[in-house]
């Protein structure tokens, strides 16, 4: 983090929830007093293709685009698109990481060669990894939708203010406008941050 900003780049494939992580990231961050910004790129329209948001926050924010190398927070909602934007991290960020294997349509269109580890290509790199499987913590839940609650939950106590305040933004929506979804989310969120204290990777290269 430098000059107060928090820089999160959040990258997943079409249809598991990216989007609706990075939106509620920002507004979260905005009620609690925060400039933010925030851009989503989308790689392939369709259910399935690549996709990214860059989400940004600090006391004033001039631009939306994370650069390389900039990332405090890397959350991969797919193993190989995590590694993909690996060189968008900083050295002392956080890479928190779904261990989903959802090969893209790039793949198969030849574009792209899907890596045979990428968790542990990701740990070798030398940065601190968390590696879990979210979807099998989703399907213990009951609901397979609950992908981004939980990624939410596991990256929760590496923000600038505290886990509760982004449970408690979840939660509410959820109260607000599907009800009978809050008290499982709020699960899944607590969940999400066991899950990200506990299943940890860490690698650090020799000097």
């Amino acid at each position: 983090m430098r000059d107060g900003i928090t820089n999160i780049l959040v990258v997943g494939i079409g249809g598991q929830g990216v989007m609706t992580a990075a939106e509620m990231l920002a507004r979260t961050a905005l009620s609690q007093g925060y400039d933010v910004k925030k851009t989503e790129v989308a790689g392939m329209a369709q259910r399935g293709g690549v996709v990214s948001s860059h989400v940004r926050f600090g006391p004033k924010v001039y631009s939306p685009q994370i650069d390389a190398g900039e990332a405090d927070l890397l959350i991969g909602f797919e193993a190989a698109e995590a590694l993909r934007w690996l060189p968008h991290l900083r050295p002392t960020g956080v890479a928190m990481v779904n261990t989903l294997r959802l090969p893209p349509p790039v793949v198969s269109a030849g574009l792209y060669d899907y890596p045979a580890d990428p968790i542990a290509d990701l740990a070798a790199s030398g940065i601190e990894v968390h590696a879990f499987d979210a979807g099998a913590i989703a399907e213990e839940l009951g609901n397979s939708k609950l992908v981004n609650t939980i990624m939410l939950g596991a990256i929760s106590d590496h923000l600038p203010f505290p886990a509760e305040v982004l449970k408690a933004s979840i939660v509410e929506g959820f109260r607000a406008y599907k009800p009978r979804l809050a008290d499982i989310n709020a699960q899944a969120f607590d969940a999400g941050r066991e899950a990200g204290h506990a299943k940890t990777t860490t690698h650090r290269s020799a000097t």
